[in-house]
């Protein structure tokens, strides 16, 4: 699984060099013919996370319910995030990927709720579903770099 994590790393480091030059009106801007913008995706990239590995694990997680609320499966942005906001996600983005690969490494994951994603993937492990967070998440740095061509 130490692939998996490395992956995990490389791909949010991608999605924090894509908008590193970008202010915060461009974060927010949500572009003719899209539904979402930069801000939201980096929040979603975050909440999904949580709740594929540590809600499906029956654990806790480390992001508050209003930040999952925000930006979990079906929301769309909800007003503009701040500079506070962004800095709090940047650091999310690395230290979640840290903090899980621990978490996996010291067994922490001990049950898994069944899963069927909207992509008609069933997730029956932790395993399982941290590899389609992978995917998940370079699914959303796609869609982050067209949003940005846009912005």
């Amino acid at each position: 699984m130490k692939k998996h994590f490395e992956y995990q790393q490389v791909t949010r480091n991608n999605v924090l060099k894509l908008i590193e030059n970008l202010d915060l009106a461009q974060l927010n801007e949500i572009p003719e013919g899209f539904n979402n913008n930069l801000a939201w995706n980096l929040g979603h990239i975050i909440a999904t996370q949580q709740l594929l590995c540590y809600g499906m694990s029956s654990l806790p997680m480390d992001i508050d319910n209003d930040f999952i609320g925000k930006y979990r499966k079906g929301s769309k942005p909800n007003g503009d995030i701040t500079r506070t906001d962004l800095d709090f996600m940047k650091n999310q983005m690395i230290i979640l990927v840290d903090k899980m690969e621990d978490d996996y490494a010291n067994g922490v994951f001990k049950e898994y709720k069944e899963y069927t994603t909207s992509y008609n993937v069933t997730l029956s492990s932790i395993e399982d579903g941290i590899i389609f967070n992978n995917m998940h998440e370079a699914m959303h740095l796609g869609f982050m770099i067209a949003l940005k061509k846009k912005v």
